[in-house]
């Protein structure tokens, strides 16, 4: 079974391809949605977190909050660090347990990794193709502005703590240019399904 991850920068555009794809009759592994798993109060995961950043990162019911936690170490490089080196192997066994789970089962076509940070945490090893989500940047910033609510600035500041367009571009065995029509996007996505999924 095909293993595709899907990746882009922030606001690229992600979701709406994974959708398209889930409908095409790929599973979709939403690399989030596992992080979030992973950080369920007294698990080994969130003991380490509690552990190294302490219990201010915690809401009242214990869960973790992942805003105060996402704060403290944003433009931190080294607690960024410390905090990828703590989550990103819990959610590579989670993935992993996963694709295992979906190809028994047999009754997909592909699987999708649907990962923002899919190059930064190695996740592409996971996967046989990387397909990159690709906007310029003016685009994206102009969507981040509007989709969180942010300045010009600070929209700059989460892209820039992303790995840049061009590194991210690297990795690509497609590139999908969501910058058109909907329509547009659609097809590539398609035409990419069917060379590469359904002609294998």
């Amino acid at each position: 079974m095909k293993k595709i991850g899907l990746t882009g920068g922030i606001a690229s555009g992600k979701s709406t391809i994974s959708k398209i794809l889930k409908r095409l009759g790929a599973a979709i592994i939403d690399a989030d949605l596992e992080a979030k798993a992973t950080l369920k109060p007294e698990t080994k995961c969130w003991e380490l977190l509690v552990k190294e950043f302490g219990r201010e990162i915690l809401k009242p019911d214990n869960t973790i909050d992942r805003k105060k936690l996402g704060n403290l170490v944003f433009g931190k490089a080294e607690k960024l660090q410390k905090l990828n080196q703590i989550v990103h192997p819990f959610v590579k066994e989670r993935i992993k347990n996963k694709m295992v789970e979906i190809e028994r089962k047999g009754k997909y076509k592909a699987i999708v990794l649907d990962a923002p940070l899919l190059i930064e945490t190695g996740f592409h090893n996971l996967v046989d193709e990387v397909w990159v989500v690709d906007v310029d940047r003016e685009t994206q910033i102009q969507r981040v502005m509007k989709r969180d609510n942010l300045n010009r600035e600070q929209a700059i500041a989460r892209i820039n703590s992303q790995l840049p367009r061009e590194e991210r571009i690297k990795y690509a065995t497609a590139i999908i240019d969501n910058m058109g029509t909907r329509k547009h996007t659609r097809e590539q996505i398609i035409k990419l399904w069917q060379t590469k999924v359904e002609e294998k």
